[in-house]
């Protein structure tokens, strides 16, 4: 009780004139307390009524070298339980011929301990260094300087093509400077170098969603060490693309803590609206969702993301990376860059009606001079309406699905195709044929005289 709570109760004696024996009972207070209260407030007012402090508060009530044995076992691993260290405690004084500090003072020195120094003794330099060193929060001078990538398992399950339950993964391509996410890919399976490739070519290539103008050539890629990352197909394409790619320390995860909380978002505001979602209650729900639908719900929230205010930067990212207007740097063309990404290929023959592939249909008026050979195809699984077609690495043309309703050829065009392909081999031939030799200068040889037909008689009058 403080000393304002005991001036309340007091001031009736003194001001009111109420009994200390009458007021002890409606309290509920000792007689005894109350006039000690009153011979303090007599000699100090009412400060002297404050609880005083002990002479030794702050000091352990206990010999030197027991403070010291406490804190030698409480640093030793495993470390022992307060009720052990206070037994051995017991027996050490006992040895030493001093008192047995009580329980709560080997509590007090244990607890007084500095907690970074119990994690360095206890847990080692990994946990210390994750716990209690000092971090740099370091932010990219402008856009696109500086992109961080990494995938992350979703916590939610869903539908496979064979209908069986698949716990999905998602690669993010997030700007360092506005916090913009640039790409993703939802996939199945575990991460590999064809969709960090598809993720990256939606980062860098333009969208056609206007509310999407995150775009461009990053200056540096910034990385774990995980295979698909450290793969040739992604440093080819770094050095093609001029970018400098840097790889995280090994077991430091504080350098992606920005790209880390973004994959806790999705998973608290995304996932969980969602069925099939795995939670410590749940750990086998029933999967609803498929690929595609799941890869909607995400594309959804990327767009509301980059458009609502981050409190990190107290803006909005796609606000912070348009910034007051620049230019990204682009490459050259979008064949270039699947030329380059989209480096996993199918090699299928290009038949007479066009190039079959997962069940459909491709149809381009240049792959008329390439019926009956063997081509390259490269592709984006979320986007099976167009393929691409390489000879020998050599970009040839992008081939429609026939079926697709945006973009077909005609019947003209395909016969078109046809005619101006039968003249070139025709020409081809006449090239390739020698010209018939002329004939000598002597005269003909006449051809040998016919015999006159004998005539078949009918009737008398053919006499």
């Amino acid at each position: 009780m403080d000393g304002s709570q005991k001036w309340k109760i007091l001031r009736l004696h003194v001001e009111d004139g109420i009994p200390l024996a009458s007021l002890a009972r409606e309290a509920g207070i000792g007689e005894r307390t109350l006039s000690r209260w009153h011979s303090l407030y007599r000699a100090g007012g009412i400060s002297a009524l404050e609880r005083s402090q002990r002479a030794d508060a702050g000091t352990r009530r206990a010999a030197p070298e027991l403070v010291a044995f406490v804190e030698h076992l409480a640093l030793t691993r495993p470390r022992p339980s307060i009720a052990t260290l206070h037994r051995l405690t017991a027996v050490e004084a006992a040895r030493r011929g001093v008192s047995t500090p009580s329980y709560a003072t080997v509590r007090s020195i244990v607890q007084a301990l500095d907690p970074g120094m119990v994690t360095l003794a206890l847990e080692g330099p990994a946990s210390y260094r994750d716990r209690h060193e000092l971090v740099f929060r370091h932010r990219a001078e402008r856009p696109n300087a500086l992109w961080q990538v990494d995938h992350t398992q979703l916590d939610i399950l869903i539908k496979d093509p064979s209908a069986r339950p698949s716990r999905p993964w998602l690669t993010t391509v997030m700007d360092d400077y506005s916090r913009a996410i640039c790409g993703y890919m939802v996939f199945e399976g575990a991460p590999s170098a064809m969709n960090t490739a598809l993720a990256l070519r939606q980062a860098i290539w333009p969208k056609s969603d206007p509310a999407w103008p995150m775009c461009g050539i990053p200056d540096v890629l910034y990385v774990d060490h995980g295979s698909d990352f450290t793969s040739h197909h992604l440093e080819y394409t770094a050095i093609a693309l001029k970018i400098r790619i840097i790889h995280s320390t090994v077991a430091r995860p504080q350098g992606r803590g920005k790209i880390e909380r973004f994959f806790h978002t999705v998973n608290t505001e995304v996932l969980a609206t969602l069925p099939g979602r795995l939670t410590p209650g749940n750990p086998h729900p029933l999967p609803v969702l498929d690929l595609p639908g799941l890869d909607r719900a995400i594309g959804e929230f990327v767009g509301q993301y980059n458009q609502r205010t981050h409190t990190g930067i107290r803006t909005s990212p796609k606000a912070a990376w348009i910034a007051e207007g620049w230019l990204p740097r682009l490459p050259e063309s979008l064949q270039e860059l699947d030329g380059l990404l989209l480096r996993v290929s199918k090699h299928r023959t290009v038949q007479r009606d066009g190039i079959h592939f997962q069940g459909q249909r491709y149809l381009s008026p240049t792959l008329a001079s390439f019926v009956g050979r063997t081509v390259t195809i490269r592709y984006d699984p979320r986007d099976l309406s167009e393929i691409r077609i390489y000879d020998h690495d050599t970009f040839v043309c992008t081939a429609i699905d026939e079926a697709h309703p945006n973009q077909r050829y005609s019947l003209h065009d395909i016969e078109t195709a046809r005619r101006a392909r039968r003249r070139q081999l025709r020409r081809d031939i006449n090239d390739r044929i020698p010209a018939t030799p002329r004939p000598s200068t002597a005269p003909p040889t006449p051809p040998p005289a016919r015999r006159p037909r004998k005539r078949l008689k009918t009737y008398e009058e053919d006499e």
